[in-house]
């Protein structure tokens, strides 16, 4: 685990760094960027509280440019690096930012499992419908029968509706932004990150490279004759997305339904916003703490298991003896 602190003294946040990116230019991932790093200074936090996890692939990239703490993962197993770092420290910020290929392929079973465990993290995913970084073949999100610049065939499958996925596999916030309406997206990662409980923001963005389909100029709406653009706030259409602390079942299911429905628009008329949020469900570090007393006040990263010479001061005996056949 390494942490970037290289900015310079005029840098206003602290989480500035002066890491050349290489990025293609025009590419949606300056947005997000831009956006996390101006949200956790308005938050207040400290590099130091704060710890980035990036999957693989272009977003993977993105705590190298962030002067938090910054872990470059595996493969599709962003998400289990990141729940390892919260539930051993409670304390940290944890943030995992990774693609719609490297989260709904090969890292879509761990996505399903984390919105069961509602462990208090954020995890951003950048959609863009390809994979940017291995030249643009189609991503889980990418619709049956599209076919951008790169693919000599259109899609034979069917997409992946990243919102329902996380509906269904019990995520207890869900949020969609754009990486171009950074005014929005930074009041998105902040609702995100103060949730308590499993966040997930999927946010569309160009990939000015590879998917000519969903460029700038088709989110704006420029082809539609209505004249406006075809992303909209469910917010500022008075959608309601929450599901209070001890809320009925009944309430809950009806919020469900509410986000599914929303989550299907798409075409003319796409919605971003938060599209759910459910305090009713307990996290797993409060579930932990009911059988580990200790736990909140004496978690794993906080206690010491050697001494100054490095031999361990945890005593196994007692483990072994109910391990023993």
């Amino acid at each position: 685990m390494t942490k970037t602190t290289n900015h310079s003294n005029h840098d206003k946040s602290p989480f500035h760094t002066s890491r050349a990116n290489d990025w293609c230019a025009g590419c949606g991932d300056f947005g997000i960027l831009h956006s996390l790093d101006k949200t956790l200074t308005q938050m207040g936090l400290a590099p130091d509280k704060v710890a980035v996890f990036g999957g693989i692939g272009c977003s993977g990239k993105t705590p190298y440019y962030l002067g938090s703490y910054g872990i470059h993962t595996l493969h599709g197993r962003v998400i289990p690096f990141a729940t390892g770092a919260k539930l051993a420290n409670p304390a940290l910020t944890v943030i995992a930012v990774g693609g719609d290929g490297d989260g709904l392929s090969i890292g879509a079973g761990h996505l399903v499992n984390s919105g069961r465990r509602n462990v208090d993290l954020t995890y951003i995913l950048f959609d863009n419908g390809v994979y940017g970084l291995t030249k643009g073949q189609a991503s889980p999100t990418l619709r049956q029968g599209e076919q951008t610049r790169s693919m000599p065939e259109p899609s034979q499958l069917e997409q992946i509706n990243p919102i329902t996925l996380a509906m269904t596999s019990g995520f207890t916030w869900i949020g969609r932004g754009y990486s171009y309406d950074t005014h929005q997206l930074c009041e998105l990662i902040e609702q995100a990150v103060h949730h308590p409980g499993s966040s997930m923001l999927t946010v569309l963005q160009p990939c000015p490279t590879y998917n000519e389909l969903h460029d700038k100029e088709w989110y704006s709406g420029k082809d539609l004759d209505s004249g406006r653009g075809r992303l909209y706030s469910l917010q500022d259409d008075g959608f309601d997305p929450l599901v209070p602390d001890h809320a009925e079942p009944a309430f809950r299911e009806q919020k469900m339904l509410q986000c599914l429905e929303r989550a299907h628009q798409w075409g003319q008329r796409i919605p971003t916003g938060v599209f759910f949020q459910d305090l009713s469900r307990s996290q797993l570090s409060e579930n932990i703490a009911t059988r580990q007393s200790d736990y909140k006040i004496a978690a794993p990263a906080q206690q010491q298991i050697c001494d100054q010479q490095g031999r361990s001061l945890v005593g196994l005996e007692a483990l072994f003896d109910t391990l023993s056949v």
